[in-house]
């Protein structure tokens, strides 16, 4: 077995020498990127040279560097990731719609348990706001590229195997997925006899090795490739709020890494590190694990914060309210966030006094994040809001993520985290910030730039009906869980036949079968989700309108949109033609047709008494 194993780790180092070398060969990458360096023009300025035009096919795609297409790389690996994880979660809700369990047997059962949360924290949720900052951060600062372009593709292109090697363990023979739970706690981790553990860490090495290069690249971006009219009091939200992630990336994924190594070691080498009685023991690997995963929550949250930040003011016709103190209270998180990571051990026996400090550090974290929302609500109080499906999804982030923060502020107290503690109120209180706001805000960012990355609008009717099934699915599923943790449910169970031992078992069975429907009512939004984004991405009316959100009028014309105004003009002048398109409360855009009827928040057009005329 020990030396299967090793024989598998130098097979992995030798491919991924041999990628390296391969990609260090493949001469003159920097000329695919459409604007090269030499105006110094992001957007498509008289300066900017073009040396070729990009390989066609799939060749284009396996070895570009161009921030845009990488852009799109990670955000289809990560709507890939999101369907995998998304489906192992309707399958953990259909086994426990029946106490005794309905589907899996209990293996199973933990296999998929673990592995659907490995794939949303890391194969879901960096790399899709990897997506959006790879695309955008070089439009909004000005720059040709990413710092480092070739970084830049390795760092994607780790991806697709580290998700190979985590999914290994269900297809291939002789193994089984890791039943370790995402958090993979010692000794459990250290002596489960399968391979596929193995692999798993392995994999996961390779996603934190990925996120290390791209934090890397975004903070040598931002400092040195800004135009020159983008200082630090004028950088926009998204931009300062990638810049904080990338640096808890830094100090907070290499801690990850060295675990792993160790857990590893023990695992092949019959090295103690986790060993219990010996070395750090169990409770090592528990704090070097949550030193990295508290901050891994900000990692994760903070960009999709930015998203909202930046949308918001777009549909509410005014500027981001106290736009200084969103900045400040970012960085405030940032730091903070280092300082909460053994709230997840009250229950271990860690010194009182040790326990009471963390406590008031989790406790003041929500300070910040309470600006943010307040900043949020007085950007919209008295705005000309506009209801269309991004804003839609940012105003359900700010309420899912009101009721993610407020549950984890109970959590944060010592007393009622030691009755809550590894019970279901803790997945409904995650799940709210994870699925409730992290997801929220991808869906408000694609829905927000679909014009930008694919010259096309999207089927606005799906797109509201995304958002109520998403938004009533969302709170339908995780309060019931929120209510389960009150009644005592542990987590991580396949069963629940407890004979009213915890809690009255029809009370707890109907909890959980109200979770299923609003399971099943989550995957009938994220299907329509699906179709939409790859139908209008197909067939979907081309636009003509570069400011297809009529973000002109308010003043609210992003970079990003001057970059994509300055693309149709070129496409026009080369006799191109633009199909009509409506937009979510915009304007119709014919090729013809350059007047603009006025519209209400709903893109239905507006009569002179002000009444609204039927749907297109």
């Amino acid at each position: 077995m020990v030396s299967a194993q090793l024989t598998l780790t130098v097979l992995m180092g030798v491919f991924l020498v041999g990628v390296a070398a391969f990609l260090s060969r493949v001469e003159d990458w920097r000329s695919y990127t459409p604007l090269v360096s030499g105006g110094g023009g992001g957007y498509g300025d008289a300066g900017a040279t073009v040396h070729r035009e990009k390989p066609a096919g799939i060749t284009r795609w396996l070895t570009t560097v161009d921030h845009k297409d990488i852009g799109i790389l990670y955000g289809t690996y990560a709507v890939i990731a999101f369907a995998v994880g998304g489906l192992m979660a309707f399958g953990i809700r259909m086994q426990l719609i029946a106490p005794t369990g309905a589907v899996f047997e209990n293996g199973f059962y933990n296999a998929i348990l673990t592995s659907h949360g490995i794939t949303m924290l890391f194969l879901f949720g960096t790399p899709i706001i990897a997506a959006f900052s790879n695309y955008f951060i070089p439009l909004l600062i000005g720059a040709d590229d990413m710092a480092f372009p070739r970084i830049n593709a390795i760092a994607f292109w780790l991806l697709p195997p580290g998700a190979l090697l985590i999914w290994a363990g269900f297809f291939l023979p002789g193994m089984t997925g890791a039943q370790t739970a995402w958090t993979m706690y010692t000794p459990l981790s250290v002596e489960q006899a399968n391979p596929g553990v193995d692999l798993m860490l392995l994999g996961l090495h390779l996603t934190g090795v990925s996120a290390t290069m791209g934090a890397i690249n975004f903070i040598a971006t931002i400092f040195t490739e800004r135009d020159d009219d983008v200082n630090w009091a004028n950088l926009d939200i998204f931009s300062w709020t990638i810049l904080t992630q990338s640096a808890l990336i830094l100090f907070a994924f290499p801690l990850l890494g060295s675990a792993i190594v160790m857990l590893l070691l023990d695992r092949n080498l019959a090295t103690t590190f986790y060993a219990v009685g010996e070395g750090g023991g169990p409770i090592l690997w528990q704090h070097l694990f949550w030193f990295f995963g508290h901050p891994e929550v900000y990692i994760l949250v903070l960009p999709p914060m930015g998203i909202v930040s930046y949308v918001i003011p777009k549909f509410s016709g005014r500027k981001l309210f106290g736009f200084k103190f969103v900045v400040y209270s970012t960085l405030a998180i940032g730091v903070l966030s280092f300082g909460v990571w053994a709230h997840h051990m009250f229950t271990t026996g860690i010194d009182p006094r040790l326990r009471a400090s963390f406590m008031a550090v989790s406790l003041a974290i929500a300070i910040p994040s309470a600006v943010k929302t307040f900043n949020w609500i007085t950007t919209m109080w008295n705005g000309r809001i506009r209801l269309t499906t991004p804003m839609l999804f940012c105003i359900g982030f700010v309420a899912n993520f009101i009721i993610g923060g407020v549950t984890g502020v109970f959590l944060a107290s010592v007393p009622v985290d030691q009755i809550l503690h590894d019970t279901y109120y803790v997945v409904g209180h995650f799940h709210y910030v994870v699925m409730g706001a992290i997801a929220f805000a991808g869906f408000a960012g694609i829905y927000y730039w679909f014009p930008i990355f694919t010259g096309r609008m999207y089927q606005r009717t799906l797109g509201k009906a995304h958002f109520w099934l998403s938004m009533i699915g969302t709170n339908i599923t995780f309060f019931a869980m929120l209510f389960l943790g009150y009644l005592g449910m542990p987590r991580r169970y396949a069963t629940y036949d407890f004979n009213n031992a915890i809690a009255p078992l029809d009370m707890v069975t109907l909890m959980h079968q109200a979770a299923s429907v609003g399971a099943i009512i989550l995957l009938l939004g994220q299907i329509i989700f699906v179709w939409n984004l790859l139908q209008s991405w197909l067939e979907g009316p081309k636009l003509e309108d570069p400011d297809p959100w009529d973000l002109k009028e308010t003043d609210q014309h992003g970079r990003e949109f001057q970059w994509h105004e300055r693309r149709i003009t070129t496409a026009l002048a080369d006799g191109g033609e633009a199909e009509e398109a409506v937009t979510d409360g915009g304007v119709v855009s014919d090729a013809n047709d350059t007047s603009s009827e006025p519209r209400s928040g709903g893109g239905e057009v507006v009569d002179e008494d002000g009444s609204t005329g039927a749907e297109n």
